[in-house]
């Protein structure tokens, strides 16, 4: 009876071994929800929906979106750390919750590292430096020469403290030695507006792009490590020699922790397919994202780096938002 005993135990954990890898292999077999951190209608949610439609297509089953959104991303991720590992709910996760927040608050209730898996990453979109349509100032290296002659003068506005406007402008103002004042706003397009209305004498923001082509602003500089394919014209910060002025606003696909691998490595591959697709890849492009294929360690690498890369501008601007 013993043996017996035995034998049914060592099956029945031989089988719970297995199930995860058959359930894998069937995936998926149903929706899947796709969070998104942030309010419909932004930068964030358009990534997001177009991935959806996109995973849609090559998964077979229907990827939505469910935008929750508060906190700066945190409460949407909260929810989904919480979900079962299998697959059926991913996170469109973002450099300003993902790497950024975890610096800017003394807690997001969740664990940058530990509580995902990450699977894909997907896009990118720089941070452009620009000025009022009218500005005398037709290139950086004048406004750091404004700036040193008269420190404290000039002013750039961002969506708030701790923002990638915000974090972008400290960061300019670190690698230029300058002193350039910070103007903070309830949100990007309040800031935007006074930049075209010549309130403010500069911005670094990662969505003007139709005002940039509209000539409401100009745009001086791409803080990318190479031009921007929507305004070929304008160099990068490098070029213009200009050194570690690298700043953007990235994407990409998560999964919780303990995710199964053959599910990762089944949607990592849907989505560098789908980001090879004319459809998807142009879609990204229209909002002036930047693809970024690769395999799910990629990801996790580029993820970990940016953790690093984060706490040191975050350590700059001195920001915090409790």
């Amino acid at each position: 009876m013993a043996d017996l005993n035995r034998r049914c135990a060592a099956i029945l954990l031989a089988a719970a071994a297995f199930a995860p890898v058959a359930h894998a292999q069937g995936y998926p077999e149903k929706s899947i929800r796709l969070v998104v951190p942030w309010p419909a209608g932004g930068g964030a949610d358009a990534v997001g929906r177009a991935v959806a439609q996109a995973l849609t297509t090559e998964l077979g089953h229907t990827v939505y979106v469910e935008n929750v959104a508060g906190a700066g991303g945190n409460i949407g991720t909260q929810q989904f750390i919480r979900s079962a590992p299998d697959g059926y709910t991913l996170l469109l996760a973002t450099s300003s919750t993902n790497v950024a927040n975890p610096y800017l608050y003394k807690k997001t209730g969740f664990d940058p590292v530990k509580d995902f898996t990450p699977v894909a990453s997907v896009a990118l979109i720089p941070s452009v430096l620009v000025v009022p349509a009218a500005s005398k100032f037709k290139s950086p290296l004048e406004i750091i020469a404004a700036a040193k002659a008269a420190p404290g003068k000039l002013s750039y506005g961002s969506g708030g403290v701790g923002a990638s406007a915000h974090l972008a402008g400290e960061l300019f103002k670190s690698v230029a030695k300058v002193d350039i004042t910070h103007v903070p706003y309830k949100g990007s397009g309040p800031a935007l507006t006074d930049v075209m209305g010549g309130q403010l004498d500069l911005m670094f923001d990662t969505g003007a792009f139709s005002h940039i082509k509209g000539g409401k602003i100009r745009a001086l500089a791409v803080a990318a490590d190479k031009r921007q394919p929507l305004i070929p014209d304008v160099p990068t910060f490098e070029e213009l020699g200009i050194k570690g002025m690298v700043m953007n606003a990235w994407y990409g696909v998560a999964a919780p922790a303990g995710t199964p691998a053959p599910v990762v490595t089944k949607v990592n591959q849907a989505v560098n397919k789908a980001l090879k697709s004319g459809d998807l890849a142009k879609r990204l492009a229209d909002i002036g994202a930047e693809v970024r294929s690769g395999s799910a360690e990629d990801f996790s690498k580029f993820w970990r780096s940016e953790l690093v890369r984060y706490e040191g501008l975050v350590k700059l601007t001195g920001a915090t938002l409790d």
